[in-house]
């Protein structure tokens, strides 16, 4: 899929297209990570806090830019149905840019803060920097803290985000209705945002995982919360990225043929080698 979104000027050229490029590439960074930070964890590698500590930052930027960015492609689906007059004057590359951008630097702004509390935990104070359970984004949760506004800053984005997607929903369930509107587009753009919506609340649940493995620690025994941290991994974090690719590449009529043409061209490259 970031093949296919780089190798036509309609899908360097357009706003969509370039925002589902912003969310694919974070979405596979963070499996990557994730499959690595797995991998560690089932062969039993215990990390340092620092090494830990920088790939847990990278995860935790990666994963708040794909609801962010879902917000960002929900808004230019409510303007593309809503004011469609004004959309190829709003929804720019130029805008589009600025979106990513401000998108980035708010999940920067994330880790950066993050990463402030961190340096205040006594770390001179134990006695090695090697840790004691496998690396992931709930052991740099050190303090209280780092908890709290682990806490407050997930509520945030869970309720805006949720908040901007479900009012793109409605504006264009009302926009549907109007004889003015095109009753096609606006029923694709539904569908899209709903679709949306959905995506939206398995991707928000991977960045209330920690507080959820984390209240479930206290009660629940060591085996357990291992199996809820691979169910959660499946679901909430393989799932919704899988999501992204099929709810463009599959529905997408633009995408769909280059999609396919550039898979069955792989096929039949690797067929003839074999013969």
């Amino acid at each position: 899929m970031l093949f296919t979104l780089r190798s036509k000027t309609v899908f360097r050229e357009t706003s969509r297209y370039v925002l589902l490029y912003n969310l694919l590439f974070a979405d596979t960074v963070l499996l990557a990570l994730t499959q690595l930070l797995y991998i560690l964890a089932a062969g039993g590698i215990m990390l340092t806090y620092p090494v830990c500590g920088v790939l847990a930052m990278l995860g935790i930027l990666t994963n708040v830019i794909s609801p962010l960015t879902l917000v960002v492609m929900s808004l230019e689906r409510y303007v593309a149905v809503c004011y469609p007059l004004r959309h190829a004057t709003i929804i720019t590359i130029r805008n589009t840019g600025v979106a990513i951008i401000v998108v980035w630097a708010f999940s920067s702004l994330n880790v950066l803060t993050r990463v402030l509390l961190l340096l205040d935990f006594p770390f001179e104070a134990l006695e090695s920097l090697q840790m004691t359970d496998v690396c992931s984004d709930i052991p740099m949760l050190l303090g209280p803290m780092s908890d709290h506004y682990n806490k407050a800053y997930t509520c945030f984005v869970f309720v805006s985000a949720s908040v901007a997607v479900i009012c793109s929903y409605i504006g264009v369930m009302v926009a549907a209705r109007s004889a003015s509107t095109d009753k096609a587009s606006a029923r694709k753009a539904r569908n899209t945002l709903l679709l949306h919506l959905v995506q939206l609340g398995l991707t928000l649940s991977s960045t209330m995982h920690a507080s959820i493995v984390i209240s479930l620690s206290a009660t629940l025994h060591r085996l357990v919360i291992g199996r809820i941290k691979t169910t959660f991994y499946v679901f909430i974090f393989i799932l919704p990225r899988c999501l992204s690719s099929l709810i463009y590449g599959l529905r997408d009529q633009t995408i769909r043929p280059v999609l396919m043409y550039h898979l069955c061209c792989q096929l039949k490259f690797s067929h003839r080698s074999k013969g």
